[in-house]
């Protein structure tokens, strides 16, 4: 999708995802429900009415593996185009730890995988192209089309904030 679609464009939702990061791991979840059930992921969700991205971060990541992240920063935005019509804007947190012993909820299973062992192979296509560099300590905006589970285009622009 060209650049001037993306100047225009409107997302139908907002969420978050959140990862925390801490001794050379990752906390990571198998989403249990929702869009991308089944894959890996970070903990996240739509925001609610009134409520900050950091603020949504912090809650969802409470809800679904039940600890609280600590030394929360943004780090950069997903835009994702259906094809379906389905249009949504992601804010990508990073944590430096948190409170709390992750646990299995209704949504999610947690799990603690080592940095350099990131089952890409098992999340969103689009993960590989920002997630690396989130973890480096880049700051990025990436816009992806979608049909299903199928990517089919993606730009990701790094910045030095």
């Amino acid at each position: 999708m060209s650049s001037e679609y993306w100047e225009t464009w409107k997302p139908t939702e907002r969420a978050t995802l959140c990862f925390v990061i801490r001794g050379g791991e990752i906390l990571l979840i198998r989403k249990k429900r929702g869009l991308g059930a089944g894959k890996i992921n970070a903990p996240g969700g739509r925001l609610e009415a009134g409520e900050t991205a950091q603020e949504a971060a912090i809650r969802e990541t409470q809800e679904e593996v039940g600890v609280t992240p600590v030394g929360v920063e943004e780090r950069g935005e997903l835009h994702f185009q259906f094809a379906d019509g389905y249009a949504l804007h992601c804010t990508v947190f990073v944590a430096s730890d948190c409170i709390g012993e992750p646990f299995e909820t209704e949504e999610a299973d947690p799990v603690w995988v080592p940095l350099d062992g990131i089952p890409y192979h098992e999340m969103w296509a689009d993960d590989h192209y920002w997630l690396p560099g989130v973890i480096a300590g880049g700051q990025f905006r990436g816009f992806f089309h979608f049909d299903g589970e199928k990517m089919l285009s993606n730009d990701v622009m790094w910045s030095n904030k």
